[in-house]
């Protein structure tokens, strides 16, 4: 096997963080013609008029300053407003809100300020590409469990329990999930809970999809008995708001994690931009109608793409919740990378291939419904296309 050199002037621990899987693919699309993509994992939506309203006057009126590290405390107080009408959980906006550029600073963050060299963390797959390179650039280990389409990519207490070790710190869950769509009911996030309890664990519970559940309500890690005090919950504006590009996310936890992760915030980001801090204050006060329609319209397109898949050929599970489908191309015979590759390639169809997602999503692609009708029944008429030439 021949030994990689490095290079002296970066640093070892980036050099052996591996690019993201999902830039390849986006690199490939972006020079051809005629793509249907289904591999952006964002809203179709465009941002409601009046967030953009919203923010246009701020900077009319002059407020273009720095605001507080933490954010402007009026948004925090509508952001801790919200969670406890939404989702019934409780925060002190002063000392328990942090307002972050995007929810993955709010994660970067939140493992920098817990872990020590070698300390582990329980990674639920497939999951969010940013989630295993985020805890080795906090100088953490990743341990993965894997989930199966066999069980609607739920995890269980006992896989999480089997991984724990004396080095375990913290437990990432991601739910609704992306990319399988997968959800959680309350009673099977009390067995974990239960876990993190036993075994003094810390919880980050990334809840930006928390809005798009379609056939439950979503349960918040953070509601559940005792757990409040060991949850780091981070959610933001991109995904439910049609607010990606104005990359605003929030953090809630307890005081002391909430004070260590402010600082790291301080040095690194001083705040997020004012701007998009006045949006997001609007979307908080008047945006539910806009959530709900939004969401509709998704669960409707989840229902088209998940009956089109099966009749083509690709078995899929029934996404609770997010806007994503990870249908099985197990029975082609080809690895996720090449079916991807070669739809892109030979039928001008972008998805992600799931082995990106860690190695229980191989097998698998992730489809964005997060896109038009029209575009979705093009994309299941070019795949099927697809599915009958590599027979």
């Amino acid at each position: 096997m021949t030994e990689v050199k490095l290079n002296r002037r970066l640093s070892e621990r980036v050099q052996n963080i591996k690019p993201s899987g999902i830039r390849r693919f986006f690199d490939l699309a972006s020079k051809m013609d005629n793509i249907i993509s289904l591999g952006v994992g964002e809203p179709d939506f465009v941002t409601p008029w009046n967030v953009r309203e919203a923010s246009i006057s701020s900077l009319e009126r002059g407020f273009t300053a720095y605001t507080a590290n933490a954010g402007l405390l009026e948004l925090r107080k509508e952001i801790t407003n919200y969670m406890s009408k939404r989702f019934s959980v409780d925060y002190n906006p002063e000392t328990e809100a942090l307002v972050t550029v995007g929810a993955s600073e709010a994660i970067d963050i939140g493992m920098r300020a817990i872990l020590n060299e070698g300390d582990e963390v329980i990674i639920v797959e497939p999951s969010f590409v940013s989630y295993v390179p985020l805890v080795q650039m906090a100088g953490g280990v990743a341990v993965s469990i894997g989930t199966i389409k066999e069980d609607q990519f739920k995890v269980s207490a006992d896989q999480i329990e089997a991984a724990i070790t004396p080095k375990t710190k913290a437990l990432m869950l991601c739910f609704p999930n992306n990319p399988t769509g997968a959800t959680m009911n309350g009673k099977e996030m009390q067995e974990i809970a239960d876990l993190a309890e036993r075994y003094d664990l810390l919880v980050f519970s990334d809840e930006i999809y928390a809005e798009l559940s379609y056939d439950e309500d979503h349960v918040s890690f953070a509601s559940l008995p005792n757990m409040k005090e060991r949850t780091i919950l981070i959610s933001g504006f991109s995904k439910s708001f049609a607010m990606t590009g104005w990359r605003l996310g929030f953090v809630l936890a307890p005081p002391d994690l909430l004070a260590a992760m402010l600082k790291l915030h301080q040095y690194s980001l001083m705040c997020a931009p004012s701007m998009a801090q006045y949006g997001a204050l609007e979307a908080l006060k008047s945006g539910m109608d806009d959530i709900e329609r939004m969401k509709q319209s998704y669960k409707q397109r989840r229902n088209y793409i998940v009956k089109s898949f099966g009749e083509i050929g690709l078995p899929c599970h029934t996404p609770g919740g997010a806007f994503y489908a990870f249908p099985s191309i197990e029975k082609t015979g080809l690895t996720s990378e090449e079916f991807a590759e070669r739809l892109l390639l030979e039928e001008r169809v972008a998805v992600v291939p799931g082995h990106v997602f860690g190695e229980g999503g191989e097998g698998h692609i992730r489809c964005s419904y997060a896109t038009s009708m029209d575009n979705l029944e093009q994309s299941v008429e070019r795949i099927g296309r697809f599915l009958k030439k590599i027979k």
